[in-house]
């Protein structure tokens, strides 16, 4: 068999995979995009910009020795994938991992690094002249945001508001209780149980005036709103169903050797897959490694047995700007709840920032 790895998707997973391959194989990694984004600080590069080139990271410096193509895959099978261009790339090994897109901010919209910069430059711009903020979503992103922008501007008036009863479920009472207090004493408004009865009629991010009426029969005005819910699985190039049959939630069905169900040679990782666990960065970087151990134990003609076994329960760094926030992490003895101070330590300084300068190199800043 021959020794072409394509990588479908340059994110968490993918460039992982790309970097610990390109040495062993002919790697081929094909994104829009024109740099590896660490959107785990997009939140605090939006609060300030000056920081934002800490998200980027060019393809072309992680890279040294892979083919990156600029396109988008609009179909996969079994002997390789089809790009929006046309073009016909053939694989040997065939690596999907084009992971999810959310609402910007939390993650940039734009494919070239200049855009995405100037993007936030100007977002930056409307939420600086806005005194009161509305985020529709408390979940990790919407409470991150928020914790940022209360970091930068103690005097804003931020208010979160969810349908759901209760912040994070599923996780230690402990940590709930803690995330409440901190929150107060940001003085953070949370409105739980709660959705608006109409959505704003200003788009996510421009500065304007505007009332919502909620329903539960009262009234929030803001100068500005972010969407901080909806995750969308980016699978639309495998909906045609040459190589596989995707789950309800559009994600694509695994083994336990991360192999997409019914090839040997065909791998998925991170967001992407069906794998029951919460979709994070953290997650897609440890099914990187399975995928890249499997495939270069079968590249030297040896059995892969590399598995992956999802936590049975889940863990979370949510940091609330630079120096608060909230944890749970995995121990022997099982999940263990750490104080803000143990996340700001592993992530909430630098939002992993040092972590990909030692994996990836410099960043385009």
């Amino acid at each position: 068999m021959g020794r072409t790895v394509v990588v479908v998707g340059g994110g968490y997973g993918g460039a992982a995979v790309a970097k610990a391959l390109e040495a062993e194989a002919d790697v081929v990694l094909i994104d829009p995009r024109d740099a590896f984004v660490n959107a785990a600080g997009s939140l605090r590069a939006l609060t300030r910009p000056d920081w934002a080139g800490n998200l980027f990271f060019p393809f072309d410096t992680l890279l040294t020795r892979a083919t990156v193509i600029r396109d988008r895959a609009v179909s996969a099978d079994p002997g390789g994938v089809t790009l929006a261009s046309g073009r016909r790339v053939r694989a040997d090994y065939l690596v999907l991992a084009t992971g999810s897109s959310y609402a910007y901010p939390a993650k940039p919209a734009a494919a070239s690094t200049s855009q995405a910069l100037d993007d936030l430059r100007q977002t930056h711009k409307e939420l600086a002249d806005a005194a009161r903020v509305l985020i529709l979503g408390a979940g990790p992103v919407g409470l991150e945001l928020a914790g940022e922008i209360r970091e930068v501007w103690p005097d804003k008036q931020v208010t979160i508001v969810d349908p759901a009863a209760q912040l994070l479920p599923g996780f230690a009472p402990e940590l709930i209780a803690d995330l409440h207090r901190q929150l107060d004493e940001l003085g953070i408004h949370l409105r739980l149980g709660t959705g608006l009865s109409a959505p704003p009629t200003t788009a996510s991010g421009q500065a304007a005036t505007f009332t919502v009426a909620t329903t539960g029969g009262d009234e929030i005005t803001a100068d500005l709103w972010f969407r901080a819910y909806g995750v969308h699985i980016t699978s639309d190039y495998l909906t045609d169903g040459r190589l596989t049959t995707l789950t309800v939630q559009g994600q694509v069905p695994v083994t336990a050797t991360l192999n997409v169900q019914g090839h040997d040679h065909v791998y998925a990782v991170g967001d992407l897959t069906d794998v029951a666990e919460a979709k994070m960065a953290g997650y897609a970087g440890q099914h990187a490694e399975v995928v890249a151990a499997n495939i270069t134990a079968r590249l030297r003609g040896e059995q892969p047995t590399a598995t992956y076994r999802p936590l049975p329960y889940p863990m979370i760094l949510l940091p609330l700007g630079p120096h608060g926030g909230v944890g749970q992490l995995p121990t022997p003895d099982g999940p263990a709840v750490v104080p803000a101070a143990t996340v700001s330590q592993y992530k909430g300084t630098d939002l992993f920032t040092a972590r990909f300068i030692e994996q990836f190199g410099p960043t385009a800043a």
